[in-house]
């Protein structure tokens, strides 16, 4: 944040495990003394609104916010609102929601409006041309881009593993696997293991910075259904099979992916298929039918908000008005 300028102050939080009650008290413990702390630096600031993005550091900010009487906008990226965004919503002035499904979940539905979710201006002017040619791909080559995370997906690296020599036996294709810093080395070790001379046509990565870039080259993208992987990946249009993280909170990825995969834009496999025959027929079907990949980057784009930050910025804007009218 204070590399782009923005004044950055920490504000301690912690998470608790449902299943030790004791964790309970103490991250309620750490709230009340970041609430104390958030109003100090509320009264400090004196912002004319208050944004929160969900995450246990949102509570103790948000509830400072209601308790200063400043104006609190929310905003939920998945399709199952998290707990920090459930609790704050009976008090918020404005939610922005990804999905229309989270409107349910909310205190107030009526307060919230489907904004999208906001992406980076960097994946909004990404390049197929320039992401082929900084990863040394081949213009005309069909491309698969496997990513997990910023951190990589160990079962799903291993499921790409295991797959790597049937794919790199149809021609034309090629693959670029963001496997993580943890994991990159052993995976690549073991994929150029496995393929020899043709390994020169599945690159194994750790992290590629221009993420954007890269989902822009692809032909095809196999990932976990993150709200940020999903909303770049519909911001470009693309066609995805979604391998849905089954230990997120609440199972939120696999309501994300459900509603890309209704419209058309993905196909849904659990990750508990990952070692079987599903993955790797659900895989080798879509990197053989390039009009049905068509059609999914299609459906893929036709889900996307592209101005899903100026609508988030909005809600803000107009909050803050409200408050400075009323002062």
């Amino acid at each position: 944040m204070s590399e782009a300028g923005i004044a950055f102050h920490a504000v301690r939080s912690r998470g608790f495990d449902r299943g030790n009650p004791l964790t309970l008290l103490t991250s309620a413990c750490i709230t009340v003394a970041s609430v104390i702390a958030s109003l100090a630096l509320l009264n400090r600031e004196r912002p004319d609104v208050v944004i929160g993005f969900g995450g246990y550091v949102s509570l103790p900010v948000g509830l400072a916010a209601v308790l200063a009487r400043v104006p609190l906008v929310l905003h939920e990226q998945n399709s199952v609102p998290g707990l920090a965004n459930k609790v704050l919503s009976r008090w918020a002035r404005a939610v922005g929601v990804t999905y229309e499904s989270s409107l349910g979940a909310l205190v107030h539905p009526g307060r919230a409006v489907v904004t999208g979710n906001p992406v980076r201006s960097a994946v909004l002017e990404a390049s197929s041309a320039r992401g082929r040619a900084s990863l040394g791909l081949d213009p005309d080559a069909t491309v698969v881009l496997v990513f997990g995370g910023s951190r990589g997906a160990q079962h799903l690296n291993e499921a790409m593993v295991r797959l790597a020599p049937t794919l790199v036996a149809v021609p034309s294709l090629q693959v670029v696997h963001v496997a993580g810093t943890i994991e990159a080395a052993e995976v690549a070790r073991r994929v150029s293991a496995a393929l020899g001379e043709q390994g020169d046509r599945y690159r194994v990565v750790d992290y590629i910075d221009r993420m954007g870039d890269a989902i822009a080259a692809a032909d095809l993208v196999v990932a976990r259904a993150g709200a940020t992987s999903i909303a770049e990946l519909t911001a470009l249009g693309r066609a995805a099979i979604l391998v849905p993280y089954p230990f997120a909170t609440d199972d939120h990825q696999t309501g994300n992916a459900h509603a890309v995969a209704r419209a058309g834009g993905a196909r849904i496999v659990a990750d508990a298929d990952l070692d079987g025959p599903a993955f790797d027929d659900v895989v080798m079907a879509l990197v053989a039918d390039g009009p049905l990949r068509a059609e999914m980057a299609q459906a893929s784009a036709a889900l996307a908000r592209r101005d899903a930050t100026e609508r988030v910025v909005a809600l803000a804007l107009g909050s803050a008005r409200t408050r400075k009218e009323t002062r």
